[in-house]
């Protein structure tokens, strides 16, 4: 979709500096985007290839704007009015409304107006689909469905059990919804199944990567609050809470019942411990372990970043003898007090006569 520089300053409350005629009708980066594409800098590491950009337009904060070559666009956060700008250049394909022959709708189905069901897709006789939802090709929903307005299924997305989606969710290929927690009951014989008979509660305005998958409850519901991000290849277990706004970078795990505060940010492969809480506005970092509670917004890390193998087998030799240093340091330090009592009790050498 092409637009004008001066539709897109006007729309979205950016200033401008150059032509408000110049169109652009997609994206590119600041080192290839042509002269109809439109290139954002955001990361100072990239401002050295802004003097030899040749795009349309670079959305960029006001004091890199006196260096750039082409008309710019000037917003406070340029990476979110970037984002805002490419979709609507690049909006989402639009699925023509009903039933492709091939898919399969039982009867008892509830399909709101605008309603689009792809290609060998399934929909079971308890769902209900809001208006304008997107059923993509070879979706599976079997159970207690419900999905909002104006939400889409990508591909190959199941929700089974009982799932409740809210408005303008974006569901992306291979995610599923609702399979069963890990809950198992040791025994003498092995191992017994805990029957999960809760669901799963998704917000308004969330997405779900490919590959994710968010376990029902064991009995109470699995909840991911408004505005939540799950980026591809995460498991979310049973009866974990999600709060508002937060966002979890891909191959994030959560164990079961860890509830995860507001605005909270987990970098990649984090790992969650079960039954611990995250507190608001906390950041972790990628491949942090966390096992225990988090009571106070901040940054949190707990990974060595890369070194050199060489190095690393150094550290890996010394962290062997960890023990073993610790406990010649107690005895040297139980060593050392019984020399200081001995000098002196109070801890002061012994007067020889000299300052008498």
């Amino acid at each position: 979709m092409a637009a004008r520089l001066g539709e897109l300053a006007g729309r979205f409350g950016l200033a401008l500096s150059g032509d408000p005629d110049v169109v652009v009708s997609g994206v590119g980066t600041l080192q290839d985007a042509g002269p109809g594409e439109l290139a954002f800098l955001a990361n100072p590491r990239y401002r050295k290839l802004l003097a030899d950009c040749r795009a349309g337009c670079v959305v960029l904060a006001a004091a890199d704007a006196p260096a750039c070559p082409v008309p710019a666009l000037i917003a406070d956060n340029p990476y979110a009015s970037y984002a805002r700008i490419a979709a609507v250049l690049h909006p989402p394909p639009v699925q023509a409304a009903g039933v492709h022959p091939s898919a399969v709708v039982e009867p008892g189905a509830v399909l709101g107006p605008g309603v689009s069901v792809g290609a060998q897709a399934y929909v079971g006789a308890s769902v209900v689909l809001g208006a304008g939802v997107t059923i993509g090709p070879g979706c599976v929903l079997d159970g207690a469905i419900a999905v909002g307005e104006g939400s889409r299924l990508v591909a190959r997305v199941t929700l089974v059990g009982s799932v409740t989606i809210g408005r303008r969710a974006l569901i992306h290929p291979g995610a599923v919804l609702g399979a069963d927690g890990f809950g198992l009951a040791p025994d003498r014989d092995g191992w017994v199944k805990v029957p999960q008979v809760g669901g799963v509660r998704v917000g308004d305005d969330v997405e779900i990567g490919a590959n994710t998958t968010v376990d029902r409850g064991a009995i109470g519901d699995t909840v991911l609050a408004d505005g939540v991000k799950l980026d591809n290849q995460i498991q979310i277990a049973h009866n974990v809470s999600i709060g508002r706004g937060s966002a979890l970078a891909a191959q994030v795990g959560v164990s079961g019942s860890t509830r995860i505060g507001a605005g909270v940010l987990l970098a990649g492969q984090v790992g969650v411990a079960g039954h611990i809480e995250i507190a608001d506005r906390v950041v972790v970092l990628g491949s942090t372990s966390v096992t225990n509670s988090i009571r106070e917004a901040g940054e949190y890390a707990s990974m060595l970043p890369g070194v050199r193998s060489t190095s690393w087998r150094r550290i890996v030799a010394r962290l062997q003898r960890i023990e073993e240093l610790h406990q010649r340091l107690k005895a040297l330090e139980k060593t050392l007090d019984k020399t200081t009592r001995v000098t002196d009790p109070a801890g002061q050498a012994p007067d020889d006569g000299e300052n008498t």
